[in-house]
């Protein structure tokens, strides 16, 4: 097997018009890992994977998918890669047991599609219609026919958007299962949970530039939080001159307040909280320790703005 990385992204150039899609973009994703692309809308990301699947042509810059160019080495790179599209590819009229039995027959090792269709939820409904089945069952089939080939690499593009608790575990077993098996995952997802527990590696995208990378545990670091809701509008900067140094106090939305050490919540730490709200006749309410999420890495990094 090649020891190229699965994909190796230097100076990423996409624009449409006058606007720029990706602007730089350098990252690179691991043989036998999870990547995690994240970003909010019109980040980039979904433009970086199309061009990573060969579907786009860059403007500037570079893409290697297992070592290989994905527009000239496309019919060499065909049989190694499975692409899940959030919608289309599959006809209506199709029904998910004999469409995996046949998308099996061009793939020399494929996954049985009968453990696929257990797998994933789909056996009951295995000669329904495509245009029959419910959304989350038309996910399903699309990682399905992505996976079926037993592909080196594969691309799932919000793999979970609209499936129940259920079938989004049942994917997360699936995806992880890939992995251990030796595939690589390239994932872009919207769901901070779905990432920190897939993912081995983040890139976190915003205007087109990789703005942070890491595994999650380097991304989050050991910082704590403890975090309460009281009155909208308290005296955060007072909070603050009666926490230990390096502490950091905030309000966020209105009423929901976050203080936040470098290391872990420790009880000198809780003391001072706790007597500040007592000196002050503050009844803190919902008082709850945590360690920071990869939620709170991209809201830090992105904004809160909403994006169209």
């Amino acid at each position: 097997m090649c020891s190229a990385p699965a994909v190796e992204i230097s100076g990423l150039v996409k624009q449409y018009g006058r606007t720029v899609a990706v602007a730089g973009l350098s990252l690179r994703a691991e043989r036998a890992q999870v990547t995690a692309i994240l970003g909010p809308n019109g980040a980039g990301k979904t433009t970086t994977v199309e061009i990573c699947e060969g579907y786009r042509r860059p403007d500037d810059g570079t893409v290697r998918v297992l070592g290989l160019d994905p527009i000239r080495d496309a019919k060499a790179l065909r049989p190694k890669v499975g692409v899940m599209l959030q919608s289309g590819g599959i006809p209506p009229s199709a029904r998910p047991g004999e469409y995996l039995q046949v998308m099996a027959r061009f793939h020399a090792r494929p996954i049985g599609p009968e453990l696929l269709l257990d797998r994933l939820g789909l056996t009951g409904c295995a000669r329904t219609p495509f245009r029959r089945l419910s959304g989350g069952q038309q996910q399903r089939l699309a990682l399905a026919a992505a996976v079926v080939g037993r592909p080196e690499l594969v691309f799932l593009d919000e793999p979970t958007a609209g499936l129940d608790p259920q079938a989004r575990h049942a994917t997360w077993d699936l995806i992880g299962g890939l992995r251990d098996a030796g595939a690589s995952v390239i994932l872009t997802t919207h769901y901070m949970e779905e990432a920190e527990r897939l993912a081995d590696q983040v890139a976190v995208v915003d205007h087109g530039r990789l703005v942070a990378a890491g595994t999650p545990a380097e991304l989050t670091g050991t910082a704590g939080q403890l975090r309460f809701r009281a009155e909208p509008g308290l005296d955060t900067d007072s909070l603050l001159a009666a926490l230990p140094p390096a502490s950091a106090a905030k309000e966020s939305p209105a009423g929901y307040y976050v203080v936040e050490v470098h290391d872990r919540v420790d009880p000198q730490l809780l003391a001072a909280v706790t007597a500040w709200c007592a000196e002050h006749g503050v009844l803190a309410q919902s008082l709850r320790i945590e360690n920071r999420t990869l939620e709170d890495v991209f809201l830090e990094l992105t904004g809160r703005e909403l994006r169209s």
